[in-house]
């Protein structure tokens, strides 16, 4: 087998406890990366620690903070930006999920919602500019949602949470207009409704999926990994997965 393009790269990751941030984080683990998995939750997020290095060998590090409290996200940030020398991968994966109508939610819930996604995901972004320019390769990958996309119906899912993800698509496009002409590259993955599976669980994750399957964590990781391999002169800048197997989105 040979050498996989993640070897010695360095990932971090926000939301990696569970779903589709744990994914990506056992897939690129299985191809050398040195992973960083960040969340809120502590039990999650150890576990899954612990399940990679029992299959790799090498457990990833791990780093417990709310990306809705703009102090614990700062001082995150700058925890790793004073020890990493550089960071090649950030993947913004993180967002606090929130369904429902706008008057079945209190303040906090709201708050919280939006925070997490935008602000919490805009300054440690910021904070990691450096490491990742130090790369001299970086890569931030943005994991937004259909829900950032215009004109697209609630599907379940809170006002607030609709608002986070469009906040999320005006991130990314700033972020593409000020990191012109530095070493940073920047994209933004936008899943629809997803099948969790874990690649933890072989024959789930290489399963075949009937043309009317919902789309599954592995296609969004394979999406993701696809993007983050192509070669520095080209940026898939958005990557919108099509829910409807008639490919008629939206």
């Amino acid at each position: 087998m040979g050498k996989s393009a993640f070897t010695g790269k360095t990932v971090v990751i926000t939301g990696a406890g569970r779903g589709l941030g744990a994914a990506f984080a056992v897939i690129l683990a299985d191809q050398g990366a040195d992973v960083i998995m960040t969340g809120r939750n502590t039990e999650q997020v150890t576990t899954a620690a612990e399940a990679i290095g029992l299959r790799t060998g090498k457990r990833p590090r791990t780093l417990v903070f709310d990306l809705a409290d703009p102090g614990q996200v700062t001082l995150t940030a700058k925890k790793l930006r004073d020890e990493m020398e550089k960071i090649d991968i950030l993947i913004n994966n993180g967002a606090q999920w929130l369904p429902g109508r706008m008057d079945e939610h209190d303040a906090f819930s709201i708050v919280t919602t939006i925070s997490s996604a935008v602000t919490g995901t805009l300054l440690f972004t910021r904070g990691l500019i450096k490491p990742l320019e130090a790369s001299g390769a970086g890569d931030i990958l943005n994991i937004v949602s259909i829900s950032g996309l215009p004109n697209v119906p609630l599907h379940g899912e809170s006002i607030a949470f609709h608002a986070a993800k469009h906040g999320q698509t005006g991130m990314t496009e700033g972020l593409k207009q000020e990191l012109k002409g530095r070493p940073i590259r920047v994209s933004a993955l936008y899943p629809p409704n997803l099948v969790d599976i874990s690649p933890l669980d072989a024959e789930d994750w290489a399963a075949e999926r009937p043309a009317d399957s919902l789309v599954t964590n592995r296609d969004i990781v394979e999406a993701g990994i696809f993007a983050l391999t192509r070669p520095r002169h080209v940026t898939l800048a958005s990557l919108i997965i099509d829910p409807d197997k008639g490919g008629t989105f939206p």
